[in-house]
């Protein structure tokens, strides 16, 4: 075999070669699924929990909807009585106790003011044999008093000086009060001669029919209003 004939049979070989592979491109390197990348729980843990820490990933996901749980709290008792306290009352009068006309045959005059502090009533004599009943709330127990006086004087709105004696019994009362819808002595007040005590109003109206006062004589503000307009100074008080 001559030189050229065996440069021809080694090539053929050698192509033969070559075509048993196939060729590699870059574009089929290039879009080939990249292989899977395996990651322990020991490795992604921290990160996962610098995203959010307030949720454990050793522990499944509650899908459910969040709940507020501040507004399933209990109440504190103190908190509770406070705002039992603080929420405004609104007990009415009984409607035995508002304003009316009764028959009167008694002995008083036209004009005298009459007292039953065992009915809690004040009654105003009238001319046509009549007296205007309201009801009122009187001493409690250990300051109830009887006796006859007169009114000495009137006020509207008036101011109140708490006696010292009360002052002692409630050491948080005011050496005074500048009259107004938050003064005990309500919109007007009756005194009663030289005595501490007086008829006056109240913003306390469900006490109406008690006997809850230091021995002052109280009414509903439009009550002792509606008497104020009826009674001059000089008018005679009569307690029983």
């Amino acid at each position: 075999m001559s030189m050229k004939q065996l440069i021809v049979t080694a090539c053929s070989v050698v192509l033969g070669l070559g075509g048993l592979a196939q060729p590699v491109s870059a574009s089929s390197v290039r879009y080939a699924p990249p292989p899977p990348v395996m990651l322990s729980p020991d490795q992604i843990q921290p990160w996962l929990m610098q995203l959010r820490p307030e949720r454990s990933y050793a522990q499944p996901v509650d899908a459910r909807p969040r709940v507020n749980r501040v507004a399933s709290v209990p109440e504190q008792p103190t908190l509770a009585l406070s705002r039992q306290k603080a929420a405004p009352r609104t007990r009415s009068i009984d409607p035995r106790f508002l304003p009316t006309v009764v028959d009167y045959a008694g002995p008083e005059r036209p004009g005298t003011i009459i007292i039953n502090t065992n009915e809690r009533y004040l009654y105003l004599v009238n001319a046509d044999g009549t007296a205007r009943r309201y009801g009122v709330g009187v001493g409690r127990p250990g300051f109830e008093w009887a006796g006859t006086h007169k009114v000495s004087r009137k006020a509207e709105w008036p101011g109140w000086t708490p006696p010292a004696e009360m002052r002692a019994r409630q050491p948080g009362l005011p050496t005074f009060m500048e009259g107004g819808p938050r003064n005990p002595l309500g919109a007007r007040a009756l005194y009663l001669g030289s005595t501490l005590y007086r008829i006056h109003g109240s913003n306390e109206p469900w006490s109406i029919g008690h006997a809850v006062s230091s021995g002052c004589i109280r009414m509903r503000n439009e009550d002792v209003m509606d008497l104020y307009d009826r009674v001059p100074v000089g008018t005679a008080v009569k307690v029983l």
